[in-house]
């Protein structure tokens, strides 16, 4: 596997096939992709829903409403959608089961080390929350970190996609009930299959050039 071939390969497909299904065994390889994405401390701030039904896609469509009914073709035409979810606050119950999954995954040699994680955890969580009152921006960059980690492994299995914020969050987050489980949406990503009127699969991809991009010390 080259990795640069991939993210050179990969891009933000603007149609997609509605006739073409990703494989079950390829929605779980990136499902695993999602579950195993780092974040801050193993905090795991993030749900995700996924729908592949054209009843689900279209709950999930109507959140392209007004002015963002540009994407609504991407979402009913994918072959699936990931709403990327957040965490409202990461509380003692999301603090308990994360601290209860490590040990049951058997990370601490000791219960020493396993309090030393919960209060090194919690340590920030508090400093966000309660100190720095940065909470919903810290959560968002961790569901990014998972995005990004998606959208590589979706080239990388030959599976298109499109990453979105172009919808109604608020919208979304009623149809959904998302509120009520202490959740708000983040970003969408549309997977599947690129559509023969997909302008965007023809044209160059374009970066700045690596003498801008990078320093090297």
């Amino acid at each position: 596997m080259n990795i640069a071939q991939i993210a050179q390969a990969r891009y933000t497909t603007k149609a997609f096939d509605p006739e073409r299904k990703i494989p079950e065994e390829i929605v779980e390889q990136l499902c695993a992709v999602l579950r195993n994405a780092p974040s801050s401390v193993n905090s795991q701030p993030w749900h995700f829903i996924i729908a592949d039904s054209p009843e689900a896609k279209a709950r999930v469509a109507k959140a392209t409403q007004g002015g963002f009914s540009y994407n609504e073709a991407k979402l009913r035409n994918a072959s699936h959608v990931i709403v990327l979810c957040g965490r409202a606050r990461l509380d003692d119950a999301h603090l308990d089961a994360v601290i209860a999954q490590e040990n049951s995954d058997g990370r601490f040699a000791t219960p020493e080390a396993m309090a030393m994680q919960d209060k090194t955890r919690r340590f920030y969580v508090n400093l966000h929350q309660n100190e720095m009152k940065d909470d919903r921006s810290w959560i968002e960059r961790q569901i990014y970190i998972a995005l990004g980690g998606l959208l590589l492994a979706a080239g990388a299995v030959n599976v298109d996609a499109c990453p979105m914020e172009g919808f109604d969050a608020a919208l979304l987050d009623a149809e959904l009930g998302l509120a009520a489980q202490g959740l708000s949406s983040v970003v969408l990503v549309a997977l599947g299959y690129r559509g023969a009127d997909d302008f965007n699969a023809s044209l160059p991809k374009s970066r700045l050039a690596e003498a801008v991009l990078f320093t090297r010390l």
